[in-house]
This record gives structure tokens, C-alpha cells and sequence, in this order.
């Protein structure tokens, strides 16, 4: 008889055993580490999704599917099904900045090009799974539209080099993928936004906000700085179009110095607009809103290292 256990949080370790070799006597597969990090949004204290697995999709053959198993106290993704799967329950509020949760830890698979990641996850409304709790103590349940048939699917090709490492992150934009109840009893919907990103060559863009932008009487809630791509780009809410921000980074104070600030990791090296809003409460996914920027700057990011760019 099988059994289903729950976690909160916790690495995983895993993998394959047995490395291949190549035709010409070189390696035939490479190890993979596949992790998982959030922008936030407004109006939650919590958003916890439940993950049950992690499939991939070669560019020839069928998918690689992993399983969360329980295994001498530890959790660890096996390829096999196990006797006693895992629900990993992962708060992807607390997963902010640099801060990511690992799903596949150095996994051994065949070398080559992957056409997609599919997360699989348990989302079909029901609140002890997955969550969205709000600033109040409420918790509202969380429901994929036909995730138990297809999980959240990221369409964004990769490479797993042979006798290398590969290690990529994936971005939740909740500001982009929470979708507010239709009515009244209803649960909330998660459209994941997500991004693939190639960990090691990636920067971050940081900075302290000025606290009087934070003080007009038009600000209704939900300080943020909305990162978009290229210099000088148009900058808008977020209502599900091409000219939609890349992603979106919460301002905070410092306990220690009193400041605010910002930071936004995982960015694919390059040049970015970065713009200030203060009625990040407004912005529903769904719809055009007419929420105010008060600071717009340019900046460029570097692989490895931390943009500095304070706003105004």
C-alpha cells in the first residue's frame, strides 16, 4: 500500500545512478539542478503551491519524470514511482530576492537539448494543498485551470552538457500569475508566469527607494519596482500583453539602516528599465490599469554581480 507524506520547505537529494558513456568513449549525460524563486504579491502573507514532481522533455524521446519520494528521512526525486510519494509544500513568498528552494539537486540525466520543464503540481482547489493565504490569517485555496492534466508548463528550451554542470532557476511572477476570485466563495487561480534562468549567468538589480515617493496621497498600497526589458522601454501595469514588465521586485525597509529598497535577482545580463510604483495594489493581471510610476531609470545588468541603481 502506497502512502503520501507532506513537507514544508527542505532540499532535495537525488538522483540517477549509473553514468553512461558516449559512443566515442566521452560522456553521454550531464547533472542538472532545477530550483525555484518568486516576485511577490500584493495582499498575501502566503502563497503555497504543492509540488509533486518535475518532468522534462528531451528534444528526442519522452519525457523524464521525477517523483518526490520519502527515503531514509530525507527527500529525494527518483525517476522510478516510489512507495511513499511526497507533496512538497513550498511557500513561494519566502522565496524572494536571491532566496530559491532546489527541486532537483545535481540530478544525472542524458546530455543534450530539453524542449520543456513541466512542474506537477497538486492545485485543484483544495486548501490543504495548495494556498493562498491573506494578510488577515484567511486562507483561500489555489486551482491550476486543467493543472492535474498538464501541471505548469514552461516552454523554454535548455542545454545539459555532457560531463557538465547545468543550473537554472525559475521565476514565479505572482504579481503576473495570481488571479483575484471571480466571486464571492471562490478559490484563486494560478496562471504561472515563469521564467527559465541560466543561474550562473545571471545579475541583479538593487537599490534603495526614495521614502518621499512612498508619501503622495495618490499611493493607495503595494510599493514596487517594476523591471522591464531594454533601455527607455514603456513601462505599464501588468495586464497580460507583450509590453507587460519582465518581473517585479517588492520594496522594504532595512530594520538596520531605516531605508527602502529593492532587489531584483535572476536577470539574464543586459539592459533593463527599472520604474517605481506606489499603487501596486491596483494592478490586476487581467485588465489595464492606470497606475501611476514616479521614478523610471536605465540600467544594465552584469552576470555574476549586483547593479547598483537607487531610485529617484
Amino acid at each position: 500500500m502506497k502512502t503520501k507524506a507532506w513537507v514544508t520547505g527542505g532540499a532535495v537529494a537525488v538522483l540517477l545512478a549509473g553514468c553512461g558513456g558516449g559512443s566515442d568513449g566521452g560522456p553521454s549525460t550531464g547533472h542538472l539542478t532545477l530550483a525555484i524563486t518568486d516576485a511577490p504579491v500584493d495582499e498575501a502573507s502566503a502563497v503555497v503551491v504543492a509540488f509533486t514532481g518535475v518532468s522534462l522533455k528531451p528534444a528526442s524521446g519522452p519525457a523524464l519524470a521525477y517523483h518526490f519520494c520519502a527515503e531514509d528521512e530525507e527527500v529525494v526525486a527518483r525517476r522510478e514511482a516510489c512507495d511513499e510519494p511526497v507533496v512538497r509544500q513550498i511557500d513561494l513568498l519566502a522565496l524572494q530576492g536571491e532566496a530559491r528552494e532546489t527541486l532537483l539537486d545535481g540530478v544525472e540525466l542524458p546530455a543534450g537539448r530539453y524542449n520543456w520543464v513541466r512542474l506537477h503540481v497538486l492545485a485543484d482547489g483544495d486548501a490543504d494543498d495548495s494556498y493562498l493565504e491573506d494578510t488577515l490569517g484567511g486562507r483561500h485555496p489555489l486551482y491550476v485551470p486543467s493543472g492535474d492534466q498538464t501541471g505548469l508548463k514552461l516552454v523554454s528550451g535548455f542545454v545539459v552538457p555532457a560531463g557538465g554542470q547545468a543550473d537554472f532557476t525559475i521565476d514565479f511572477d505572482l504579481r503576473k500569475s495570481i488571479h483575484r476570485p471571480a466571486a464571492a466563495g471562490q478559490g484563486y487561480r494560478l496562471r504561472p508566469a515563469l521564467r527559465l534562468i541560466d543561474t550562473a549567468e545571471s545579475g541583479t538589480l538593487a537599490g534603495e527607494v526614495d521614502a518621499d515617493l512612498m508619501l503622495d496621497e495618490a499611493c493607495t498600497g503595494g510599493d514596487a519596482v517594476y523591471v522591464f526589458a531594454g533601455h527607455d522601454a514603456e513601462v505599464q501595469d501588468v495586464r497580460g500583453d507583450a509590453g507587460d514588465p519582465l518581473m517585479s521586485a517588492r520594496v522594504s525597509m532595512d530594520e538596520d539602516s531605516g531605508a527602502f529598497g529593492y532587489r531584483a535577482a535572476y536577470l539574464a545580463p543586459g539592459d533593463y528599465t527599472a520604474a517605481f510604483t506606489c499603487q501596486g495594489t491596483d494592478d490586476d493581471p487581467e485588465t489595464a490599469d492606470a497606475i501611476e510610476f514616479r521614478a523610471v531609470a536605465n540600467a544594465t545588468v552584469t552576470a555574476g554581480a549586483v547593479t547598483v541603481l537607487d531610485l529617484p
